[in-house]
């Protein structure tokens, strides 16, 4: 009997040996595959990088260099050939360009998505916006990115199974750049999860959060009221519905008595009219298909600027007649 088993032994330990044998020249074949495409990609850039007269011998091999980086990181050769061609053909200088790979490389090796970081750094260049603004505005998504798997990584802790997470840290780094609370977002995770909601539907909620977020600071209320807004909703209710509705409420309640206490008579807005979060160049919007503002327009806020007065009554034009 026991001697049986040692042949079984053996046999199996023969089977490990020989797949391992057999497996490492295609392990091995497979990496000198996709060091060869690298190379050919890098060669491609190479030449796009020289066909500059802005960038020094020293900046292309600078920026070639991080752009073989980005490649074995695993971003797409075609996003990093279309921020180079891009950035040559706007003349960006070489060391934001730099700049703009070192914040696309730590994110990916962070394990979160870059697209919405190469959506971003695409967008600005197209529409010629300066350098700095879109170092910053990827930085700050970025950032968003890393404080959404946060929550994510927190709702798991706690023994919560979540499907989709990149697609749920990007749902969620959204509502942190419309200036959501973490905590709030935090609750609508696991919430969400627990009743067993689907991605679409969190996505939504998330969205009607961030709508309000946005009316809560157009009306002027500081980033510490309306987290405060926002607990005092969420600690009053656990149905979904409810607390959205209550936020409503709430703001609306705080505006009111803003408007009190200054004295002063503003515009009736709604939080139906407000504008939700803008692009790169604030002439755009993104949240729930609203349609976009058109570039130069003034987003509508709730408590502008008062309304004109009335004109002399020799100046009031007269109605239309039947």
């Amino acid at each position: 009997m026991k001697l049986n088993k040692n042949k079984t032994k053996n046999k199996i330990i023969l089977i490990i040996s020989l797949i391992t044998i057999f497996s490492l020249p295609i392990f091995a074949f497979a990496a000198a595959v996709e060091e060869e495409n690298i190379n050919e990609q890098l060669e491609q850039l190479e030449d796009i990088l020289n066909s500059s007269s802005s960038y020094s011998a020293f900046q292309a091999t600078m920026l070639l260099n991080s752009a073989q980086d980005l490649l074995e990181a695993g971003i797409l050769f075609e996003d990093t050939r279309g921020i180079i061609e891009n950035s040559v053909a706007k003349t960006i200088d070489a060391y934001s360009v730099k700049k703009v790979f070192d914040i696309l490389l730590e994110t990916k090796n962070d394990n979160l998505p870059t697209e919405p970081l190469i959506n971003k750094i695409n967008e600005g260049l197209a529409k010629n916006v300066n350098k700095s603004i879109i170092i910053s505005v990827i930085s700050a998504k970025a950032e968003n990115l890393k404080q959404a798997n946060e929550i994510l990584n927190e709702a798991r802790q706690e023994g919560l199974e979540i499907n989709g997470s990149e697609e749920i840290v990007e749902i969620l780094a959204n509502s942190l750049e419309n200036d959501v609370p973490q905590e709030s977002l935090s609750w609508l995770l696991k919430t969400g999860t627990k009743e067993g909601r689907s991605i679409e539907e969190i996505t939504e909620i998330s969205e009607e959060l961030s709508y309000l977020s946005l009316m809560a600071s157009d009306s002027g209320l500081s980033t510490e009221k309306i987290s405060l807004l926002f607990k005092k909703a969420i600690d009053s209710s656990s149905n979904i519905a409810d607390i959205c509705e209550n936020i409503k409420e709430n703001l609306e309640s705080e505006i009111s008595t803003a408007k009190i206490e200054s004295g002063g008579v503003k515009p009736s807005t709604t939080l139906g009219s407000g504008t939700p979060p803008t692009s790169l160049t604030g002439s755009e919007t993104t949240i729930g298909g609203t349609p976009t503002e058109e570039a130069g327009e003034a987003p509508t806020e709730i408590g502008g600027a008062p309304e004109p007065s009335t004109p002399p009554a020799e100046e009031t034009p007269s109605p239309p007649e039947n």
